[in-house]
C-alpha cells in the first residue's frame, strides 16, 4: 500500500532540500506548499490585509494539494508532503485526513538552532537555488519561528517520527 511521508520542522530547518532528496530516493512525487502557493497566488499578493489573504488561500491550496496526494496514493504511489502545518492543531487536522483515508504515515522532523536556521534562510534568499520558492525576510523568519510548535508527546508516541539533524 502507498505511504505518506510528511516532512516537518520550523522555517529554515532544511525541509525543501530534504524533500528533494527524499523524493528522489523514494521515486515519489513531492507536494510542497510554498511552491504551490507562490505559483498560484503570488502575482495577486495585496499590500494590505496580507495575513487574512494568505490564510484563505493557504486553506484552498492545502485542500487541492490533499486531493492531488489522494490521486497519487490511489494510483499506488508514495507521496512526500511538505505542507507547513506549524501548529499542533493544524497537524491534527492533517492526521485526521490521513487516518480517514487509511494510509500509513511516516514523519520526518527536521530542526536546527534558531541562529543556524536564520542564516540558512538568508543564504537561501541570496542564492535562490533549486529549492527557492519565495523570499523570506528576517521579520517573516522571526514570525514563522515564533509560530512553530514542536511535535507533542502524543504525536511522538502515535506516529513513526524520524529525526533529521
Amino acid at each position: 500500500m502507498a505511504k505518506i511521508y510528511l516532512v516537518e520542522g520550523p522555517v529554515g530547518a532544511g525541509r525543501s532540500t530534504f524533500v528533494a532528496k527524499l523524493s528522489k530516493e523514494l521515486a515519489a512525487p513531492s507536494l510542497i506548499l510554498d511552491a504551490w502557493f507562490v505559483r498560484l497566488y503570488s502575482p495577486d499578493r495585496p499590500v494590505e490585509g496580507l495575513m487574512r489573504w494568505y490564510a484563505e488561500r493557504k486553506e484552498r491550496c492545502l485542500a487541492q494539494m490533499w486531493a492531488t496526494a489522494l490521486d497519487i496514493l490511489g494510483a499506488g504511489r508514495d507521496v512526500v508532503l511538505e505542507l507547513g502545518p506549524v501548529e499542533v492543531a493544524s497537524r491534527n487536522r492533517l492526521y485526521s485526513l490521513v487516518e480517514s483515508a487509511a494510509y500509513e504515515l511516516s514523519i520526518y522532523l527536521l530542526d536546527a538552532p534558531r541562529d543556524v536556521r536564520r542564516e540558512r534562510v538568508r543564504q537561501w534568499n541570496r542564492e535562490k537555488g533549486t529549492t527557492f520558492a519565495m523570499e523570506a525576510s528576517d521579520a517573516f523568519f522571526e514570525l514563522a519561528s515564533d509560530c512553530w510548535e514542536p511535535l507533542s508527546e502524543v504525536e511522538l508516541e502515535r506516529y513513526e517520527v524520524r529525526w533529521i539533524n
